[in-house]
């Protein structure tokens, strides 16, 4: 062998290897040797015997002496994995606790939490967080904590089963939480069992965050939550526990809708009076693999989708909010670039214009197998308003190859209706680490529909990827992504915007963290390219390029700015509003985008945009305005609101449009909540009020109050009259889990 030879194997096996500069040993936890009263306070002899983890500053100086001290011990026994925490405070009263509402993402309270691999996958992980009052917040981290497709890397509308207590002492807060081992999954080879653990404090009034394990931050503010930075643990002798939850529902309620008459003269009134029940149940079927049931699928606690004004020709994009498809969710994610993917879970159950379309059930069966993540769903809807009923197919195979953070996978869908029409598609894709900051992502699908006659070794009916990036936020950054979009390819369980296109994206660009003395904690800047070509004739669809600059203290104000030079090709009319329209024409102008945000640890936050320019041939001006009231920990309000303007002055036309939304949250105790959700739309002449009492005794238990109401914001010169409401409902839903 040559000593070129011998390099050049070197370099390959460090690119396939993804070799990390931050590998942990692997650290044992240690069995319960006792009791542990669970009461929320680290007093028994068995935490201090267990094992410690110190912890080390990540924001916003990395591996800077903390400020405060911490005391973290890990246990178990045959059932759960016990956390406990002392996290102390030079001055107790310098504790902040804003919320006592289940999975409330206030940024500006202390909090104390684990991120649990639990698979040691290094790329998913369960995330268990608490605040001094007690709140329970968990949620599942996917693509190692990276964006990840539609839902975006963090659900946190995934629940579990597990319990946290809190108490408060002159000196500190303690912390016990208890995680049942079922709730977890995992896999055991010879009776061991391995996960990846990262460990959270943040102290609000100090504007820091703790880890254990030591994470650099020059990987972004999100790195403290990637499952790649995980200590490895081991248990030895965990036991399976394969219990069933059978969950039955019944739902109790009217609904009261207002619609014009056939002549079109008079609004006339139907009531629509329910009682119902159903059924779910979940069964570990192994320590990791789990089978959901559902039968006459309901989810009337549901809270409503924000309202939105589409400024594109493109489909709005809204996001998953119904439990059943939340657990291991990330597994069914096909990412075809945005907001697109191979499925959309938003299909079944919801038509097109937004109504509910009866389930009637079906199931999910979501695990790991080896190296093997397992995913199948399928699920059966009525016939609604003239179409028929229709059952809806996944099935998705990942399996990690070469290093830790790679995969190879494929996906297959299907749409099929009772009246024989389908669809299916059905993909392979793939994701490796060459280094430990960059990533290679290559996919490949294609559809078959009942309508469209495409050759499955034809261009038409295909998709293609291949991505670059580098996940790190210091020196040198980029991405850059190719992807195809054949003019029959046409997904009909996923989302997608736009076919018959190819697109070149790519960001090129350089971060930096100045020194420890400096009052800012990074600044970046860059330009991004982005180009979306038709493929019959090579005109442009779109294009844009963006330098962009930003800049975030260490206080935690911060601020962005891009320019921007568009390139619109625009091939039919499309409407703003009824007499408001872009022609079809060729199209180039410049506008700005810029946002000011303030720090997430202030009872007050607030973020501002400012958008405007140049928009086809007119222009168009944004103001976005966003701000959270953390009064306490019993209240809390949210406001948003939008102004948009559009002027083409050379066609004299004009539109503009107001949205606004409050929310308004009360806390009673961490079991009982009443919130409040109104929305306001200019453009659609609508006021929308959705009102939610929560009781929420233990997992899986809840009772839920749901007040919706539609109204017309303006009804003044009105012909026919209108009704003082379109549509009124009013529900009561009670979810109890029995486990055997």
């Amino acid at each position: 062998m040559t000593i070129k030879t011998f390099h050049a194997l070197c370099l390959l096996s460090f690119l396939f290897t993804g070799m990390s500069l931050t590998a942990q040993d692997e650290v044992v936890i240690k069995p319960l040797t006792g009791e542990i009263n669970f009461d929320g306070q680290i007093t028994e002899p068995e935490w201090k015997i267990s094992q410690d983890f110190p912890m080390t500053m990540h924001y916003p100086v990395y591996n800077n002496p903390t400020t405060e001290n911490s005391e973290v011990y890990i246990t178990f026994d045959d059932n759960y994995l016990w956390i406990g925490a002392i996290l102390y405070y030079n001055d107790i009263n310098d504790v902040v606790s804003t919320s006592k509402k289940r999975d409330e993402r206030s940024g500006n309270s202390d909090s104390f939490g684990l991120l649990i691999d639990s698979y040691n996958d290094n790329e998913n992980g369960l995330a268990f967080f608490t605040m001094p009052s007690g709140l329970k917040i968990d949620y599942a981290v996917s693509n190692d904590g990276q964006g990840g497709g539609p839902g975006g890397s963090r659900n946190y509308t995934w629940n579990s089963y597990w319990d946290v207590k809190t108490v408060i002492t002159d000196n500190a807060w303690h912390v016990e939480i208890r995680i049942p081992f079922s709730s977890l999954r995992f896999q055991s080879v010879n009776d061991i069992t391995k996960m990846g653990l990262i460990i959270n404090r943040s102290i609000s009034h100090h504007n820091e965050t703790y880890t254990y394990p030591a994470i650099d931050n020059k990987y972004g503010r999100g790195a403290n939550l990637r499952p790649s930075f995980s200590q490895t643990i081991v248990f030895d002798g965990i036991q399976e526990r394969n219990p069933v939850y059978i969950s039955p529902y019944v739902l109790g309620g009217t609904s009261k809708n207002y619609e014009l008459n056939e002549t079109e003269d008079e609004y006339v009134s139907s009531d629509d009076p329910e009682f119902t029940g159903g059924l779910d149940v979940k069964y570990n079927i192994n320590g990791n693999m789990t089978l959901d049931l559902t039968v006459n699928t309901d989810f009337a606690q549901v809270e409503a989708d924000n309202e939105v004004v589409n400024l594109t020709r493109y489909s709005l994009f809204f996001p998953e909010k119904r439990l059943f498809f939340q657990e291991r969710a990330s597994i069914f994610s096909f990412d075809l670039g945005g907001r697109q993917n191979l499925f959309y879970s938003r299909k079944i159950g919801i038509s097109p214009d937004g109504d509910v379309v009866d389930i009637l059930g079906g199931a999910r069966l979501v695990g790991r197998a080896g190296k093997w993540d397992v995913g199948f769903l399928n699920m059966n809807t009525k016939s609604y308003n003239g179409y028929a009923a229709e059952n809806f197919g996944v099935a998705r195979l990942r399996k990690q190859v070469i290093n830790e953070n790679s995969y190879v996978g494929g996906m297959v869908t299907s749409r099929i209706d009772f009246d024989g029409n389908y669809n299916v598609a059905y993909g392979l894709d793939g994701i490796f680490r060459l280094t430990d900051v960059d990533y290679l992502e290559v996919k490949l699908a294609q559809t078959q529909d009942k309508d469209i006659e495409s050759k499955a070794l034809s261009m038409d009916p295909t998709y293609f990827t291949i991505f670059m990036e580098r996940r790190s936020e210091e020196g040198f950054t980029y991405d850059a992504k190719y992807s195809y979009w054949g003019k029959d390819f046409n997904p009909e369980t996923g989302f997608m915007m736009l076919n018959n296109i190819q697109r070149f994206k790519t960001t090129l660009g350089y971060g930096w963290f100045p020194n420890e003395n400096s009052s800012i904690y990074d600044i970046s800047a860059g330009v991004d390219f982005d180009l979306v070509s038709r493929l019959e004739n090579g005109g442009t669809e779109s294009m844009q390029v963006s330098p962009e600059f930003r800049m975030n203290f260490k206080n935690g104000f911060g601020f962005f700015t891009s320019l921007a030079y568009n390139k619109e090709g625009i091939l039919e009319d499309f409407y703003l509003d009824e007499d408001v329209y872009v022609p079809a024409d060729d199209y180039s102008f410049w506008n700005v985008r810029n946002m000011i945000f303030t720090p997430r640890t202030k009872k007050l936050v607030g973020r501002l945009g400012l958008n405007g320019g140049e928009f086809y041939d007119g222009t168009q001006y944004t103001l976005d305005l966003d701000a959270d009231f953390n009064l306490s920990a019993s209240l809390q309000f949210s406001g948003t609101y939008r102004y948009d303007r559009v002027e083409f002055s050379t066609r004299n036309q004009q539109f503009s449009n107001n949205i606004a939304r409050v929310k308004a949250t009360y806390m009673l105790n961490t079991k009982i909540s009443l919130s409040s959700f109104v929305q306001y739309n200019e453009g659609g002449n609508i006021i929308v009020t959705n009102l939610r009492l929560r009781y929420n005794p233990r997992d899986g238990n809840d009772l839920y109050v749901v007040f919706n109401d539609l109204r017309n914001a303006d009804k003044s010169g009105a012909v026919p009259e209108m009704p003082k409401y379109l549509s009124r409902t009013i529900m009561l839903k009670y979810t109890h889990t029995f486990r055997l």
